[in-house]
């Protein structure tokens, strides 16, 4: 192991390019990330379900693709909403919709309520401080548009346990160490 480490330092051209590699690898994800975020509109079009407040619809691991562009969510549509001053978006229902008219502008502006599937309450208190609704336009992240069951479950677990992250890396090494004999 030790004297494949030696070899790498006594050939730069090979450590350049296997480090050139990994930023390739690195840059691509994300592109495809931003491109993915450019056509649904969303600033995150990818989510993880965390917790088991939507079961049935969603169970915690699922992996939800999500799209932004249609800016009238409906009653019963499952959407995905960040709360000002919280970092983790929350995904849940539609259960009511309230249209805001400006006096001033007259503009329209649709304000909606969630309710998480498997919660009794609605998310009034889980709004920030004064907030009844969410607005459509500042708060939706996107709704939901598919989604593949469990895959998102390894997010879940490197979050939880900090230390199943350098395990991970290190076994990445390893395994690039022994590709090397």
């Amino acid at each position: 192991m030790f004297s494949d480490l030696a070899a790498l330092a006594s050939n730069p051209r090979q450590s350049l390019s296997q480090i050139l590699n990994f930023a390739l690898v690195l840059s691509t994800a994300f592109m495809m990330w931003k491109t993915l975020s450019v056509i649904a509109d969303s600033p995150s079009p990818i989510v993880v379900v965390l917790s088991g407040s939507m079961e049935p619809a969603f169970q915690r691991g699922d992996l939800l693709f999500l799209w932004n562009r249609d800016k009238a969510a409906q009653v019963g549509e499952i959407v995905v909403y960040n709360v000002k001053g919280k970092d983790i978006p929350i995904v849940h229902r539609v259960v009511r919709r309230v249209e805001v008219v400006d006096k001033k502008t007259g503009s329209r502006d649709m304000r909606l309520l969630t309710k998480g599937d498997n919660n009794v309450a609605d998310d009034t208190e889980l709004y920030a401080r004064g907030q009844e609704y969410l607005d459509r336009k500042e708060d939706i992240i996107g709704s939901v548009r598919g989604y593949v069951p469990c895959v998102g479950y390894v997010t879940i677990l490197l979050s939880e346990y900090p230390w199943l992250k350098k395990v991970m890396l290190g076994l990445m090494g390893v395994m690039v160490v022994l590709q090397r004999e």
